[in-house]
């Protein structure tokens, strides 16, 4: 512990020779904190009990001294215990020998403190929106799926913001925040959180937090500055905190059954525009006074460098995704968003994918591969990427590689046919090749041709005055004659 004279020593030496912290701390040996701390108190130490004192004659009855004041919470108030009352009994009941200030002081130590007193706060058009994560259950495709719920709220109008995604990591957070500018039309002046991990790397001392590099960017881009509760103190924003329940009673019950993340979020979006609607005379004051939005958008991913493996692969979040065999032993940017992959190679989009929650997952497209098919056709005879498209292309497969041992020649050439033909079209003369039984790589091209040509034009309308004339029918007996005349 520090002697005030060391603390006068620090002061002096920072304040009036103008030592920097660093050299302060270099010269004592000490702590950087402990000198900012002597920095920012002048009062003089004073000593700290390190661990509590032993009671031991009143310290047996604790439990039961605790078990009455518990009871004493279901009890009317002005029959609960006095510490008087609670010293009567003990002596009573159980044979306390001790003092009854040794119990005045116990009670009052055990008792359920006064509860903490708010001020009520005042916020101005525009100033605040408070955000907050929420779950819910969804069904999706059939499947119960449990929904993250990015919920952002204004604070003075209480508009609500309700965004749906599969997780809660950084690139979702990011990205409810630009959904819910562009649908506010501009950005408030602070945002208020608790300290998710996504947006905090460390909890400082006091407000002060270290953001993670990412989140960072976001505010500078919108130019709005983030506020943070104090450690497990959520009802400092209590507006969001209730919000998540409100759009969960709301707007998910009945549980919404929907195709896609795409069909809810524009269920929520269609419940989040009822909801402005009737809060529309405060929200003409709160939307004046949001702060405009930069013209250029704000990308939210996460970028990462990933290696392209021999099988023209990249990892992300351990699974797999595909990308084109040129680009095998090369290093691509992948960008990271909630919903899709994206692989670059500097300017350019080289591969694009849904997004895979799962764990160790391959994500394939057949398109990355036909070139390599193209030069090794026998490896379409157990190419994975075959097992992830429709299931015609298995059964085609099966059949030829099946039926004679260059099989896999025809199913190779059919494959090749995505490289002139779009897939749909592929897909559909497949299926139709395999309900006529005549599955051969000229049958399924001439099919594909048959639904892809383009329809014959329409006849050219004739103007009506040559629409309107006649000709006469030749007569062909005279080129008869002339026949005649030609052979004497």
């Amino acid at each position: 512990m520090l002697k005030m004279v060391d603390i006068e020593f620090i002061r002096k030496k920072h304040l009036v020779d103008g030592w920097s912290v660093r050299r302060i701390s270099r010269q004592l040996r000490l702590a950087r904190q402990t000198v900012r701390k002597a920095l920012s108190d002048t009062e003089p130490p004073r000593y700290q009990r390190g661990h509590a004192p032993p009671r031991p004659v009143v310290g047996p009855f604790e439990p039961i001294i605790k078990r009455w004041l518990a009871e004493d919470r279901e009890a009317p108030p002005k029959q609960r215990h006095t510490a008087k009352r609670v010293y009567d009994r003990l002596v009573a009941e159980h044979g306390f020998t001790g003092h009854e200030v040794t119990v005045r002081r116990t009670v009052a130590r055990l008792r359920p403190k006064t509860p903490e007193v708010f001020v009520p706060l005042a916020v101005g058009w525009g100033q605040q929106a408070q955000v907050d994560w929420g779950q819910a259950v969804v069904h999706i495709a059939g499947q119960p799926i449990v929904g993250h719920l990015f919920c952002l709220r204004m604070r003075t109008s209480q508009v609500p913001f309700v965004w749906a995604a599969p997780t809660e990591k950084l690139e979702a957070f990011l990205e409810g925040h630009v959904r819910a500018f562009a649908w506010l039309g501009g950005a408030p002046a602070t945002c208020l959180y608790d300290n998710p991990k996504t947006a905090v790397v460390r909890i400082l001392a006091g407000p002060n937090r270290q953001e993670h590099e990412v989140f960072s960017s976001l505010r500078a881009h919108y130019l709005f500055e983030s506020v943070f509760c104090r450690p497990a103190e959520g009802h400092e924003k209590g507006a969001v905190e209730n919000l998540v329940g409100y759009a969960r009673r709301n707007a998910l019950v009945p549980i919404p059954e929907v195709a896609s993340w795409n069909e809810l979020n524009a269920h929520l979006l269609a419940w989040c525009e009822q909801e402005r609607r009737r809060l529309a005379d405060r929200w003409v004051s709160e939307a004046a006074a949001l702060r405009p939005l930069p013209p250029v958008g704000f990308r939210p991913a996460l970028t990462r460098l990933a290696p392209v493996s021999l099988s023209s692969l990249v990892g992300v979040d351990q699974n797999r995704y595909s990308v084109p065999g040129r680009y095998v032993g090369r290093t691509l940017l992948v960008r990271v968003f909630t919903e899709r992959i994206e692989a670059w190679d500097g300017d350019t989009l080289v591969a694009e994918h849904a997004r895979c929650y799962g764990r160790g997952q391959t994500v394939m497209k057949i398109e990355h591969y036909l070139p390599t098919i193209a030069r090794k056709p026998r490896a379409a005879t157990h190419a994975a990427v075959v097992e992830q498209m429709p299931a015609i292309y298995g059964q085609v497969r099966a059949r030829l590689c099946g039926a004679h041992i260059e099989g896999y020649r025809d199913f190779a050439a059919m494959l090749l046919l995505h490289l002139e033909f779009p897939a749909e079209a592929v897909q559909a003369a497949l299926e139709e090749a395999w309900d006529r039984d005549c599955l051969s790589p000229s049958a399924v091209r001439q099919l594909v041709i048959n639904s892809t040509a383009p329809p014959p034009p329409e006849p050219i309308a004739l103007p009506p005055d040559l629409a309107a004339a006649t000709v006469e029918r030749p007569n062909l007996a005279s080129y008869d004659a002339l026949l005649v005349g030609a052979r004497r």
